[in-house]
């Protein structure tokens, strides 16, 4: 069956902790957004996430699309992502991903559109999935940026793009091989993510141990204006010396003011811990926060 006609997964990466410069890599802004294969032609659009889930009627300003492919059948690879002052807001875009309401996603379309940035085409009329990423990528360069579709920039110099988007508090960089084939749904070396992490210090503030798993659940929390808030929940292994510590701590009442389960175990909040973390919410909770340890 022909490429355009069957439902398939991207390429996925691997992750690293450290950048690198390497001259057989190109290395690209990793934004963050929500991975998305469209196919397109002149008459039709499909936009899938990455584990095939038709989201087509989410963002109904993409099928302009429709109209930079010419004759052509292709299918794109890339993030859909809200720009807000020039950065990704992760927060708006989930937002929008979970609406149904047509008048709801309308309203979105017109004050928060998402902007499609394409990194990769696999398909334009034959399968180029066979082909390098630089044949892939001078292939992609025949096509026109706009409002809603945008390349792509690629560098050679990892280390210094990596300092870059630290400062920008972006979300990472993306190294790729520059002879690398398109891999359909499967995880590879050729392609590496090397996240922006960020640590920060926090109180614990409670537990969940239902002594059947080897990890618990850890609360977390941070003082403003004198109140106890909740920020966010991040699992502990119980090999850890960390986890002796917790399970000795003084149980107290709640002290969270806007956080309640009463499957928890409560813990006086004074024990400091090191979380690191990808982002921050609009409401102050982490995003892929990873319990690093309590501090002395």
């Amino acid at each position: 069956m022909d490429l355009y006609n069957k439902q398939i997964k991207p390429m996925l990466l691997i992750e690293e902790d450290k950048i690198f410069n390497d001259s057989n890599y190109l290395y690209e802004i990793k934004f963050d957004g929500i991975r998305a294969l469209i196919y397109v032609d002149k008459n039709n659009i499909k936009i899938q996430n990455r584990k095939g889930y038709d989201m087509t009627k989410l963002y109904p300003e993409l099928n302009i699309l429709k109209n930079i492919v010419g004759n052509k059948k292709c299918i794109f690879d890339g993030e859909i992502v809200i720009m807000d002052n020039g950065v990704p807001n992760f927060s708006k875009l989930q937002e929008r991903s979970h609406l149904k309401d047509i008048k709801k996603i309308k309203y979105f379309e017109e004050n928060y559109p998402v902007t499609f940035v394409c990194f990769d085409i696999l398909y334009e009329n034959i399968d180029l999935t066979n082909k390098t990423l630089i044949e892939r990528k001078k292939i992609l360069s025949n096509y026109k940026d706009n409002d809603y579709f945008v390349k792509t920039k690629t560098f050679n110099d990892g280390i210094k793009l990596f300092e870059s988007i630290k400062k920008l508090d972006l979300e990472g960089v993306v190294a790729k091989k520059k002879n690398s084939l398109y891999i359909i749904g499967k995880r590879v070396r050729d392609w590496i993510k090397i996240k922006n992490i960020k640590d920060s210090d926090y109180y614990i503030g409670g537990y969940l141990d239902d002594n059947k798993n080897y990890v618990i659940s850890v609360l977390i929390g941070e003082y403003k204006n004198n109140e106890f808030k909740f920020v966010s929940k991040v699992t502990l292994g119980k090999k850890k010396n960390d986890y002796k510590i917790i399970k000795k701590a003084k149980v107290c009442k709640n002290k969270f003011i806007d956080f309640n389960d009463n499957k928890y175990t409560y813990i006086n909040p004074v024990l400091k811990c090191t979380v690191s973390y990808l982002e921050k919410t609009k409401n102050g909770h982490l995003r892929h926060p990873i319990f690093k340890s309590i501090k002395e």
